[in-house]
């Protein structure tokens, strides 16, 4: 399989795109502090079966990265999924996002229905729900309290800086089950990806960007998805509790949950083999 790799200027920014496979086609959306290399294990798998388009999203490794913090407003970022998948000709496509890039998920299908044919979430929660139990469960808003760091100027990119990245690697390294999925070359691409000129900003810009907003304002008024949808959760996040996903069915009618009991947030990495197999069980059973 090769895997190809392509830039497209969509919604007024330089993507770097990998595609691989033909088929359908299958977008996956990558998360904070990560990149494309994040879907390594997935791409092969789908890629079988559809065309796989995984970019590295605004503010991240080559992809182009705005300096202002409004550039990285959720509309934007939805924005450039919706023109990445017209620039394939396609009136469809299957989405799927991890961290960040399954909140930008969420908001494609609550915004552009019509486009999305499937979801697929990865231990990320429903907008909604995150945001109520962000005011109604003091361990969420404990759990989530670098959120707040990362609105501060220019100190979370000298953290992530400070003694070779080293914080890059613990973000890796510190609460994953399974650890031995981050060697020190997986690590070192993760690194190399925020070496390069402004390589943090973007993405720690995309908390920035929702702090300024409001949280209140980051979702729709009525956030309901009607399309098929997947969510995968690795049951040791330390950060995201699957206890978000609580009432999540009056949301997704369409609902189908997976909790990997041994496998933390950087779920697609840390077990691929469950989780591409509850992809394709899913793809394949609502097609």
């Amino acid at each position: 399989m090769t895997i190809q790799h392509q830039w497209r200027t969509v919604n007024g920014v330089k993507l770097h795109i990998t595609v691989a496979g033909s088929g359908p086609l299958l977008i996956l959306l990558h998360g904070f502090p990560e990149f494309w290399f994040s879907w390594r294990h997935q791409i092969p798998v789908l890629a079988e079966h559809y065309t796989v388009v995984a970019p590295d999203m605004r503010g991240y490794n080559e992809s182009d990265k705005p300096s202002c913090v409004a550039d990285y407003d959720i509309q934007h970022l939805v924005e450039d999924v919706v023109q990445l998948v017209r620039s394939f000709g396609a009136e469809r496509a299957i989405i799927v996002g991890h961290d960040w890039g399954g909140l930008v998920a969420w908001e494609v299908a609550f915004r552009h229905p019509q486009l999305v044919e499937k979801l697929i979430i990865l231990n990320v929660p429903h907008p909604r729900l995150f945001l109520q139990h962000l005011i109604t469960n003091p361990r969420q808003l404990r759990r989530s309290s670098y959120v707040f760091f990362f609105q501060l100027p220019y100190l979370p990119e000298a953290l992530f800086k400070a003694n070779d990245y080293a914080a890059i690697e613990q973000s890796f390294r510190r609460t994953p089950v399974h650890r031995e999925q981050f060697s020190d070359e997986v690590i070192e691409q993760y690194k190399q990806a925020a070496r390069r000129a402004d390589g943090l900003s973007g993405g720690i810009n995309y908390y920035r960007a929702a702090g300024r907003r409001g949280l209140r304002k980051v979702t729709q008024p009525n956030p309901v998805v009607e399309m098929p949808t997947l969510v995968i959760w690795g049951e040791q996040d330390v950060a995201l509790g699957k206890e978000l996903n609580a009432n999540l069915e009056h949301y997704v009618p369409r609902l189908t949950l997976h909790y990997i009991p041994d496998a933390g947030h950087w779920v697609q990495q840390e077990r691929p083999d469950l989780v591409n197999q509850y992809m394709l069980s899913f793809l394949e059973t609502n097609g």
